[in-house]
């Protein structure tokens, strides 16, 4: 609950971290930490990334490097927790962050904007959070005074065998976060060790891989490729900190007691610390190595011939990015941008058919077209099915609501284009081709329609009231502009200078032309619901 609507309630904050992702791998490392801090899911921010990759958004450096600062970010969930184990005779923290699920849920119950119920939502998963860690801590005191209980764990002593058990658990319930914590409660209530503690810890971090794994496999190359570089960074840590151990134990030294030390008297803060302390340790010393560590899974997973079976494939909205429903919101419009793009290529190839009858690129207009038809399909398809993730802003569901209309915008535009190819070939079939005046027109038509789109998409991008009333403007010269080509074509009619078959197909031409236009405007009006 507290994770989802963090979500939600740093959807615009998030979208703008991850698009700094830059070759610099301090920079991904800090992109990781605080977006992972900021949805208390590691297992998210590696999705995320591995959907990035898939799409060709970022290389597999900057994931590499995200994935590092994820490792960090995530360590925040265990300080939390041990923070809420603090207590004793006088008023425990627990108690007072308990207090907050009762103010949350009644924000999430009565507030009637999405805000104020969003952090209801936060609050109320905060402090059950805290009720659950009571609830589990008073349970282990009695569970922990059990004679045979206390014999059976105290024979796991063997550091590997716990560090299986970590991961074997955190596997299963597929977060490293609740295996730390379960952790931090079996030391409290004394059922466990510190030294057991940190190996069922650092076998968490091995058993968080399995939601990438999980992700990779039934994602691209370069998707799987993550999912191994999350897994081999984290075994690579549990290994080096092993051999440590081993070092140390030499000494008769143990991680447990230099941590209760360092911190005596407060077992939930040692292991929160060491959790703490893995997790930065290990990124300090594979930072360095990230480029060996690339070229490494780049060998173990060759690059396959085919990627994929289909002809076509979405690049930014991918199946990954469902698990972040904010986020995906923006590769879905990048997806639609992408599609204009296409659209608007295919207008020109259309219009160049019309002008100059040289079908040269009519190859490339087919194809492009079956892709606005397949992006058409599968977006329609993934905005349903994003639509119904909960996590998502007021605002992001304002615009998917919108979204349909936008794609089916571009859909058309992408027909009419290929009504303008039917006269062009309609044309060439008569032997006839538009007068020079005509051609002229079409030309200044077509300048209009790129304005057009550059003020409409800039407005759809980034929410633009100025381009909109910009493209509002254009979009009524090409309506004024193509009643004078009407009328002009009328003159040149009555002049005997065009025939009235070659005149019909110009006037279709307009015609669509304006059709268009009427779509790229519609485009850029969807932003007034936002």
């Amino acid at each position: 609950m507290m994770s989802s609507n963090l979500e939600a309630a740093s959807s615009e904050r998030l979208k703008k971290l991850f698009s700094k992702a830059s070759n610099s791998k301090l920079t991904g490392v800090g992109i990781g930490a605080l977006g992972t801090a900021a949805i208390q899911s590691s297992g998210a921010t590696t999705v995320m990334t591995i959907g990035f990759v898939n799409a060709g958004i970022i290389s597999l450096s900057q994931a590499a490097t995200i994935i590092y600062g994820a490792n960090i970010g995530t360590t925040i969930t265990a300080q939390i927790v041990a923070l809420g184990m603090f207590g004793g005779n006088s008023l425990s923290t627990s108690v007072i962050f308990s207090a907050f699920a009762g103010l949350g849920a009644f924000l999430s119950i009565f507030a009637k904007k999405s805000g104020p119920r969003t952090l209801g939502g936060i609050l109320a998963g905060f402090g059950l959070l805290f009720v659950g860690l009571e609830l589990m801590s008073s349970s282990m005191d009695a569970f922990a005074a059990l004679e045979g209980v206390k014999t059976f764990l105290a024979g796991i002593g063997n550091p590997i065998l716990l560090v299986l058990l970590g991961a074997v658990f955190t596997a299963i319930i597929q977060s490293s976060s609740v295996m730390t914590s379960i952790a931090l409660a079996m030391v409290v209530t004394g059922l466990i060790g510190i030294d057991q503690g940190i190996y069922l810890t650092m076998g968490s971090n091995i058993g968080s891989c399995v939601v990438a794994v999980i992700a990779g496999v039934t994602s691209g190359t370069n998707a799987k490729r993550t999912a191994l570089i999350h897994l081999l960074f984290n075994c690579t840590g549990v290994i080096l900190f092993m051999l440590a151990a081993l070092v140390l134990g030499w000494f008769d030294i143990s991680f447990g007691n230099l941590f209760e030390k360092l911190f005596p008297s407060a077992p939930q803060v040692q292991l929160a610390m060491f959790h703490t302390f893995f997790n930065t340790v290990t990124v300090a010393m594979m930072l360095p190595l990230t480029d060996a560590l690339v070229g490494l899974v780049t060998q173990m997973i060759p690059e396959r011939s085919a990627e994929r079976n289909t002809e076509f494939s979405l690049h930014y909205a991918d199946e990954n990015m469902l698990r972040t429903p904010p986020v995906a919101v923006s590769q879905v419009k990048r997806e639609i941008l992408r599609m204009a793009d296409i659209a608007l290529k295919n207008v020109d190839r259309a219009l160049h058919m019309a002008v100059k009858l040289d079908f040269s690129g009519r190859e490339s207009f087919e194809r492009d077209e079956r892709e606005l038809n397949y992006i058409n399909r599968e977006l329609v398809s993934y905005v349903v099915r994003l639509n119904g993730r909960s996590g998502l802003s007021e605002k992001d569901k304002n615009y998917l609501s919108g979204t349909y209309r936008n794609i089916r915008d571009l859909e058309r535009v992408g027909d009419y284009a290929e009504n303008i190819v039917e006269y062009a070939t309609a044309l060439a079939g008569s032997s006839q081709q538009f007068s020079d005046d005509a051609k002229y027109e079409i030309s200044q038509l077509k300048t209009l329609l790129h304005q057009l789109y550059g003020y409409a998409m800039d407005a759809y991008q980034n929410e633009s009231r100025a381009s909109l009333d910009k493209a509002n403007a254009v979009e009524q010269e090409i309506d004024d502009y193509t009643r004078r080509m009407e009328d002009g074509h009328i003159a040149r009619m009555e002049k005997g200078i065009c025939t009235p078959s070659v005149g019909a197909q110009y006037l279709e031409l307009s015609s669509n032309a304006e059709r268009i236009a009427d779509h790229l405007i519609n485009i850029a009006k969807s932003i007034k619901s936002l």
